[in-house]
């Protein structure tokens, strides 16, 4: 299930590109659900555990992925911490919608993410309440931001 906090805590993990740039492990980016974040998310390809090649910039080093990418791949690979999830544009919210249906991930947001037309499952910690659509998730969400 997909946990989110509007309220920050001590334990939340802001900055994502750093903390992604000095923890990430090569074999993260050699699993399926990376490759496939990677080629849909940054429109590039993994070669190795060490190298991303990006039609943008050539070969490139994982450090060089996007913010939203590096979320997703902590998320996904940390289920038990709380990231930032608003360095992650929309076009994440698919990957993190599926990393939640297999792990319990909490993400904490900035700002109100647009989770989509389709019917969703979504638990806000802050009112402690489960939420099924935009309507529902915007009314809390407002409250917060």
């Amino acid at each position: 299930m997909l946990n989110v906090c509007f309220n920050a805590t001590e334990d939340v993990i802001y900055n994502t590109d750093v903390y992604f740039d000095n923890t990430y492990q090569s074999d993260w980016l050699e699993d399926e659900f990376a490759d496939k974040v990677i080629r849909t998310v940054d429109k590039s390809r993994v070669v190795s555990g060490n190298a991303i090649d990006s039609p943008f910039l050539g070969v490139i080093s994982p450090e060089k992925l996007s913010g939203g990418t590096k979320t997703l791949l902590l998320i996904f690979n940390c289920p038990g911490m709380i990231f930032n999830a608003s360095t992650c544009g929309d076009n994440c919210v698919p990957f993190l919608l599926e990393i939640s249906r297999e792990k319990d991930v909490t993400v904490y947001l900035e700002h109100p993410m647009n989770f989509g037309t389709e019917p969703f499952l979504i638990h806000v910690i802050d009112d402690n309440v489960d939420v099924h659509n935009m309507k529902e998730f915007l009314r809390i969400a407002y409250q917060y931001l």
